[in-house]
C-alpha cells in the first residue's frame, strides 16, 4: 500500500506533489519521492529514506522546477526497504524520459521478470514496479500512449499509476479498481492521488473517481480518456474503507468515516456487552468503529488508550521488531477511565495479534476490571497479494488459531469479530463490489505460485 499524486500545468507543481503526499503520510513511511518535467521536458528528482518531512526541504522543492510532478510514499510489500526501491522510478528511453509511480502488487511480477532480464533486461532494484519500466522502455509501439497499452495488457494484479513520458501525464487505474485513485483540478491545473484527502490538502476542487480500468492522458489543462483496459469484475479492496484510508477521505464513491461508523453499529448488534461500563477505540484508526459501537449500544465513548502522535503506524512498520517497540511507546492506558471497570476496546482489525495482546496487558495493567475485545472485521485468514503486507498464512493469527484460542492469547474476556456480510454491507454502495480475499480466501486472481514478496533478495544473482 502506497500514496500516489500527479499534478499537471501547474508552476509549483513539486510544492503541490509534496503536499499531496503529506496528505498521504499514512500511506507508507518507509520512503519518499517526487519527480519533476519542466517545458522543455527536463527531468528533476529527488527520493529519500524516511517521512516525508524527514526527506524535502524548501531548498529541495525549490530545485524540482517543472510544471509536472508525480510522487510516491512507500509501504513495501514487493522488495526491500532500502533507498534503490523508492519510487518514482525515472529513466530515459527512446521517447523521452519516463518516470513511474505505483500504488499496489503485481501478482505476475515474477513471471514478467524471468521473461525480461531472459531478453536482455537489467533490473536495478527489486521491486515489482521495475518491470512496467521494462516493458513500456522495450514495446515496438509507434506512440508513447500505445507502448503504455502494450505494457499495462500484460499486467495482473493491483496496480494504480501515475506515468510521465516527456511532459505528459497518465493516471491508470488496473480494471479491478484494487486501489482508489481520484481526478480533481486545482484552478485549471488537473490533479490526482490517492485519496480526497490530498486532493482537499492541495486546495483542489474534486472531479471525479477513476473507474476500474482508466487510462487518463493529461496534458497542459486537457484531460483525455483514452482506450479503457479490458473489463474485469470489480474487486475494490474492503481493507482500504476498514484501515487504511484516512477517516476524512471519500474513496470507492463513499465517506470512510461514515462507513467505519456503520461498521461499529453493526458490531454492536452482532456482540454486545452486556454490563459493560464503556467503550473506546484503539486509536487512530478504529475511532469511528467505536463511536458507531457507543451510538448502538448506548455505552459511554471513552477515552481509555491515549496515542503518541509522534510515532507512525505500527501495522505498515516493515519489521515485527519494530512494531513490537513502536506499540510500547505509541500507546498509554487512562488509569482514571479503566481501572475497576469493564470495558470494551474497539479495533479495525487483528492481523498478526501481537499489537492487541500488548494493548490489552497495557489496560489490564492499569486496572480495568473485564476486557471484552470486538473487531471491526472479520477474522483476517489468508495473504494478500494486492498491496498489503501479509505474506504468508503463519503471520496470520486467526489462520492457525480459533477464535477461542485467540481470546486466551489476547487474554481478554470476550472476544467479538464482525462478520463478512456485516461488513460488506456497512457499505453505501454495492456490496458485491469489494474484494475481501483476506478475510474469506476468495481470491480474485490466481494468487502467486511463489507468495514470498520478499524472494527476489534472496537470490540476486539468479536469472529470473
Amino acid at each position: 500500500m502506497c500514496g500516489i499524486v500527479g499534478i499537471a500545468h501547474h508552476p509549483d507543481a513539486a510544492r503541490l506533489a509534496y503536499l499531496g503526499l503529506y496528505a498521504l503520510q499514512h500511506r507508507g513511511q518507509e520512503a519518499a519521492g517526487i519527480v519533476t518535467v519542466d517545458d522543455a521536458g527536463i527531468a528533476r528528482t529527488h527520493r529519500g529514506m524516511g517521512l516525508v518531512s524527514e526527506v524535502f526541504n524548501e531548498d529541495v522543492i525549490r530545485s524540482l522546477d517543472g510544471t509536472t510532478a508525480i510522487g510516491h510514499t512507500r509501504y513495501s510489500t514487493a522488495g526491500s526497504s532500502i533507498l534503490v526501491n523508492s519510487q518514482p522510478i525515472l529513466v530515459r528511453y527512446r521517447s523521452g524520459t519516463l518516470a513511474v509511480a505505483h500504488n499496489g502488487n503485481l501478482v505476475n511480477a515474477d513471471e514478467l521478470r524471468r521473461e525480461l532480464v531472459q531478453a536482455g533486461s537489467l533490473f536495478q532494484s527489486t521491486m515489482d514496479t521495475e518491470a512496467i519500466v521494462h516493458l513500456i522502455a522495450r514495446s515496438a509501439q509507434p506512440t508513447p500512449e500505445a507502448q503504455l497499452r502494450e505494457a499495462l495488457l500484460r499486467l495482473d494484479g493491483a496496480f494504480s499509476l501515475v506515468v510521465t513520458i516527456g511532459r505528459v501525464l497518465f493516471a491508470v487505474v488496473d480494471p479491478r479498481g484494487f486501489r482508489p485513485l481520484l481526478l480533481g483540478r486545482v484552478g485549471d491545473a488537473p490533479v490526482v492521488a490517492s485519496e480526497s484527502c490530498a486532493l482537499d490538502i492541495m486546495g483542489a476542487r474534486h472531479i471525479c473517481e477513476l473507474e476500474p480500468g482508466t487510462v487518463v492522458r493529461i496534458e497542459g489543462s486537457q484531460v483525455d480518456y483514452l482506450e479503457p483496459l479490458p473489463p474485469k469484475p470489480r474487486t475494490q479492496c474492503v481493507f482500504e474503507l476498514v484501515y487504511f484510508s484516512r477517516p476524512d477521505s471519500f474513496v470507492f464513491g463513499e465517506s470512510v468515516d461514515l462507513y467505519r461508523r456503520g461498521l461499529g453499529r453493526q458490531l454492536a448488534k452482532e456482540h454486545p456487552a452486556p454490563g459493560a461500563d464503556s467503550v473506546f477505540s484503539v486509536p487512530d484508526s478504529s475511532n469511528a468503529a467505536a463511536l458507531g459501537y457507543s451510538e448502538e449500544s448506548g455505552l459511554r465513548l471513552e477515552h481509555g488508550l491515549i496515542r503518541n502522535h509522534y510515532v507512525g503506524r505500527t501495522f505498515i512498520h516493515p519489521v515485527q521488531a519494530g512494531r513490537d517497540a513502536k506499540v510500547r511507546i505509541k500507546y498509554n492506558a487512562v488509569r482514571e477511565v479503566v481501572a475497576g471497570r469493564s470495558v470494551v476496546m474497539v479495533d479495525d482489525s487483528i492481523v498478526r495479534g501481537t499489537t492487541s495482546r500488548g494493548l490489552v496487558t497495557m489496560v489490564r495493567q492499569a486496572g480495568a476490571r473485564e476486557v471484552h475485545f470486538r473487531v471491526a472485521s472479520p477474522p483476517t485468514i489468508g495473504p494478500c497479494y494486492y498491496g498489503i503486507d501479509t505474506p504468508t498464512r503463519e503471520e496470520l493469527i486467526a489462520a492457525t488459531h480459533s477464535i477461542e484460542e485467540i481470546r486466551r492469547y489476547l487474554n481478554v474476556d470476550s472476544l467479538g469479530y464482525l462478520s463478512l456480510d456485516g461488513m460488506v454491507h456497512a457499505s453505501a454502495g454495492d456490496p458485491d463490489r469489494f474484494c475481501h480475499a483476506c478475510f474469506s480466501n476468495q481470491y480474485p486472481t490466481p494468487i502467486p505460485v511463489d507468495p514470498a514478496k520478499l524472494r527476489l533478495e534472496a537470490e540476486p544473482a539468479r536469472a529470473r
